[in-house]
């Protein structure tokens, strides 16, 4: 049996302050607040999603926030670097953008495109970049309109403590193409029309600490429940030790750290987020799994006070 993945269906990541979190990729980068829950390992913590305008997987990208939590160090066995993707000719509007909020880049070039390079407020590695493929994302936040808005994940850079091993899963294993090398990074592909670049970095250059703005693992898409159970079985014939699926409301979920010790989830497509709000008020309220409903008051009077606004400068 071959099986190949259609790309990244999530990231999540540990942040600081909510709020902050919040106006940021919501009030900057135009994201829409699709789903604000909590962490269910951690129910006193918020987990916030955002993504395109219905929460498609592809766009999403997830958030544990603790405010007063340490800094986490960026390097080997993470993700290094998370790329969003947004129409052609929408990098200048948002080269503006960033110049307006103050937010510091730099212009790099890789594989022939044109990257912005930047960090969010608690120091994730951040880039956008523009295509042609992947549908417009019809979310319209402030200034940030359909015509420039991000569409979802251009893709990902991996940090390895073992490149070529992590080159042997994405090919032969998670099943994505090899594109080709350019300087310290070999480039992979796959099926879908976003979410689906992978740049993985040849060297190694020390061991990545988990803590505020660091990504906590990255997430690949699978078709449903049957396509799920036949990754859990594949993952472990392949030499990986893989965790029993659980339950995450939204989607089903399995884990496994692969040889260079990134954390990979594999995620089913549905039922996605609409299964507890409407698509029209999507992010609006918390929403809580089952088994903590009964703690919903408890919980409310814990969790920092959150809301989506925009951001004037």
């Amino acid at each position: 049996m071959v099986k190949k993945t259609s790309g990244i269906h999530h990231i999540s990541a540990i942040v600081g302050h909510p709020q902050e979190n919040i106006d940021f990729y919501a009030g900057v980068l135009g994201l829409r607040l699709v789903k604000q829950t909590v962490n269910f390992d951690d129910p006193g913590t918020y987990h916030l999603y955002f993504g395109d305008s219905a929460g498609k997987p592809g766009t999403i990208i997830t958030f544990f926030p603790w405010a007063d939590a340490y800094s986490g160090r960026i390097g080997d066995g993470q993700v290094g670097v998370t790329s969003y993707v947004v129409p052609v000719g929408a990098l200048e509007f948002w080269e503006q953008r960033l110049e307006k909020f103050e937010i510091s880049f730099t212009r790099t070039k890789r594989f022939n495109e044109e990257y912005l390079q930047f960090d969010d407020p608690h120091g994730l590695h951040l880039e956008i970049v523009e295509r042609e493929e992947g549908e417009s994302n019809s979310w319209t936040f402030g200034d940030v309109t359909p015509k420039v808005a991000i569409k979802g994940f251009g893709g990902a850079t991996l940090y390895s403590a073992k490149p070529n091993e992590t080159k042997e899963l994405l090919e032969n294993v998670m099943g994505l193409e090899f594109v080709g090398k350019e300087g310290d990074f070999m480039r992979f592909r796959s099926s879908a029309d976003i979410g689906n670049v992978i740049d993985l970095r040849m060297t190694t250059t020390g061991k990545g600490v988990m803590g505020v703005g660091t990504v906590h693992h990255i997430a690949w898409r699978a078709e449903d429940d049957n396509d799920h159970m036949e990754w859990q079985e594949y993952i472990r014939a392949n030499g990986y030790r893989v965790t029993p699926v659980r339950d995450r409301n939204y989607f089903n979920a399995i884990y496994f750290r692969e040889h260079g010790e990134i954390l990979f989830e594999i995620a089913t497509d549905p039922p996605g987020f609409a299964i507890d709000e409407s698509k029209e008020t999507l992010g609006e309220q918390l929403m809580l799994p089952e088994q903590f409903e009964q703690y919903r008051e408890q919980l409310k009077n814990s969790l920092i006070p959150i809301k989506v606004r925009e951001i004037e400068k």
